[in-house]
């Protein structure tokens, strides 16, 4: 009953969304302000329809029902409950409604908010939403239905939303559970705010595509997004860094990040986006690159379905990927579809999205911005190349030839160096115009302490040429960062007569986006130091070892202790836990406890590492093998990780300046005093 409900009250949502998206157009060809409102409310009323739909299958999800295949894929009795809510996004079916309800979540928060200066954008960003919705909920009813049952026909077991003749209901007695890996943590939150991001960046396109349809050129569309915008960029980064987290703690090969298609796919449209949030800025700024954000806000759009199509389609082959589906050419068809219309739509309107000004200086803010976009481009195109090469070499040669870590790291290593640079330099320059004299003397104080920080890192960790690059690079950009809120608050204490903490917190909460966008700079230099110390430095050994032997590696010794292997018959899990103890230049750090985790429901082995984790370096011990009775003793690979932790805490802190970047001011009469402090200080940072 409640699977025929779901799958109904999914399919009403489904004929709603059509109405919605043809009734904004036909009422908006048609000058009809009714017929639009009607299309508004027909969108809102998606939000609570699919709200019902995801209900019921949460409840078949709770309540065992293994009767409905989607449940039988990805719960078991043994999981625990909230697992089994989570599973929702688990598995490809349940998914896709998750995307569409997020989807649905948004433009109700949309078509909800005032329009009486922007009305003419109504009906073009319900139809964008609206067709993107449709799409979605398509793919749900048609080809992926969560609601679909188990038939015993002939003695043969088929999925099947609808009874075929002479069948009756299969119940198995139990679920295969959710894949191991997905039960961790991270997995529970990194899924939902990728599609936080994702659909978040729907609604920046569907404002640029209204403003392209009514011929509105100026800024309008961009400031009406622009928290939208910052909202999506923080859930995708943030999604980003979860998954990142999550391979490190059970992916078991001593990294957080492997190039993986599934991980580029999400990163692909973060790029864009990141490019998107820097450039809409010249715009607002200057009146430059209007068609030029057009270009990045369609990308931004497209490179999210491509990404959501290449992890349910089953092409590439991924830790992070569904399985194959007959969904994937839909997809490309829905991506070529949109890119194509959305470029027709910018040649169109080509000849009225003239820049108001020019670009005059080559030092200027907008002309590094510029070139700060073109990176980012730089990295997408190496990252595009690397997911589709090895389906082209498919297509060509019958051979699929893959593309692994190196490829993208000698690419891309040069294009980040740049941008750290840019991250450093970028603040200091001026609007309209800049020179080497005026850049030159805004940063030398910076520059000559990130020297020797460089040469202190010479003579005390490293003499390798490109982590002493790299260092003077993080230092350059922290010394500077750090100097702009330091000159910022020197001005107002010397204005208002303030102390310095004071005078800091009130330049800060009156300027957000500026010094917002600095927090996210120091973060993303932190994060640079994790990063560089784990794919420079990183040191790992194997060995397999007796009870009372020992491995050395990086100044630590690992001596094997004891194996011990137990079930859990409640969470349906086998136990199989090491005991190490740890010294460093003999002195006794402690134990350690890698294991294997083995789910008897799916099958499955989990690994989890035995970590000690210090500002300096992460010592990370992995149990590959053991054998339980001989003497032989267990296998174990042991990886030293210098500077990880420096990424996670990078990453904190990143959350919490995106945070206060996208803050709302408390009261739009301070935009006065904002403006007098930028006067007093310097102008907005490439993250303002």
């Amino acid at each position: 009953m409640f699977a025929e409900f779901g799958y109904g009250v999914l399919l009403v949502s489904f004929i709603v969304a059509i109405y919605s998206g043809v009734a904004a157009v036909y009422g908006a060809v048609n000058k009809s302000a009714p017929l639009v409102e009607s299309a508004r409310r027909a969108m809102l009323l998606t939000f609570p329809l699919i709200s019902i739909a995801a209900a019921a299958l949460i409840y078949l999800l709770v309540t065992n029902r293994y009767e409905v295949a989607f449940v039988y894929e990805v719960t078991s009795r043994s999981m625990p409950t909230y697992l089994k809510i989570t599973a929702w996004w688990g598995g490809q079916a349940g998914s896709l409604v998750f995307w569409s309800w997020l989807l649905a979540v948004f433009t109700s928060a949309v078509t909800l908010r005032k329009w009486d200066r922007d009305i003419e954008f109504l009906p073009w960003v319900i139809m964008v939403s609206a067709i993107t919705l449709t799409f979605f909920l398509g793919m749900s009813i048609f080809f992926e239905n969560p609601f679909a049952r188990f038939w015993l026909v002939d003695g043969n077991v088929l999925p099947s939303m609808f009874a075929p003749a002479n069948a009756t209901v299969f119940t198995p007695q139990d679920g295969q559970g959710l894949n191991p890996l997905l039960r961790h943590p991270g997995m529970v939150i990194h899924p939902p705010m990728l599609y936080l991001g994702f659909v978040s960046f729907v609604i920046p396109y569907a404002f640029a595509m209204a403003a392209l349809i009514t011929g509105r050129t100026d800024d309008r569309w961009i400031r009406i997004t622009r928290r939208w915008s910052l909202w999506a960029w923080l859930f995708l980064s943030f999604g980003l860094v979860l998954g990142g987290r999550w391979a490190y703690d059970v992916l078991g090969w001593g990294g957080y990040w492997g190039w993986d298609p599934v991980e580029i796919a999400a990163f692909m449209p973060w790029l864009t986006g990141t490019a998107f949030l820097h450039s809409v800025m010249i715009q607002e700024k200057r009146g430059l690159l209007k068609h030029w954000n057009m270009i990045l806000v369609i990308l931004t759009y497209a490179l999210v379905i491509f990404g959501t199509f290449l992890t349910r389609s089953g092409v590439l082959s991924s830790v992070h990927a569904f399985a194959n589906s007959p969904i994937g050419p839909f997809f490309m068809g829905f991506v070529t579809l949109t890119l194509v219309a959305s470029v027709a739509l910018v040649i169109w309107r080509w000849p009225i999205l003239r820049s108001e000004t020019e670009m005059k200086s080559m030092l200027s803010r907008e002309a590094l911005f510029l070139l700060n976009n073109l990176l980012f481009m730089s990295i997408l195109v190496v990252c595009f190349w690397g997911v589709i090469f090895p389906l082209i070499s498919e297509l060509f040669t019958g051979a699929k030839v893959t593309v692994g870590p190196p490829f993208y790291e000698r690419a891309t290593a040069p294009l980040f160096s740049s941008l750290l640079f840019l991250m450093a330099v970028a603040p200091l320059s001026a609007w309209g115009h800049s020179t080497l004299q005026t850049l030159g003397k805004a940063i030398w104080k910076s520059t000559v302490a990130a020297l020797v920080v460089t040469v202190a890192f010479y003579f005390t960790y490293t003499q390798n040429i490109g982590a002493l690059v790299g260092f003077f690079l993080i230092a350059l950009v922290l010394f500077a960062t750090v100097h702009e809120f330091w000159r910022g608050t020197r001005a107002r204490q010397k204005a208002q007569g303030e102390n310095f903490l004071t005078a800091l917190s009130r330049l800060m909460e009156r300027n957000r986006r500026r010094y917002g966008g600095y927090i996210i700079h120091i973060s993303m230099a932190l994060m640079a130091i994790g990063i560089l110390g784990i794919e420079i430095f990183q040191k790992e050994t194997q060995g397999t070892l007796a009870a009372g032997e020992q491995l050395n590696i990086a100044g630590y010794t690992v001596e094997y202790r004891e194996l011990a292997s137990w079930d859990n018959q409640g969470e349906g899990v086998n136990y199989t836990r090491a005991v190490v103890d740890v010294y460093e230049n003999g002195i006794y750090l402690g134990q350690l406890n890698p294991r294997i985790d083995y789910y008897f429901d799916s099958q499955q082995n989990m690994t989890i590492p035995g970590q000690r984790s210090t500002l300096r370096d992460d010592l990370y011990i992995l149990l590959v093998d053991w054998q339980p009775v001989s003497t032989i003793g267990a296998t174990f690979k042991i990886y030293v990780n210098p500077l990880v932790n420096w990424l996670w805490i990078g990453s904190l802190l990143f959350l919490a300046g995106v945070i206060f970047a996208a803050w709302p001011d408390r009261d739009p009469s301070e935009e006065p005093a904002r403006r007098s402090v930028a006067r007093d200080s310097r102008q907005p940072s490439a993250a303002d």
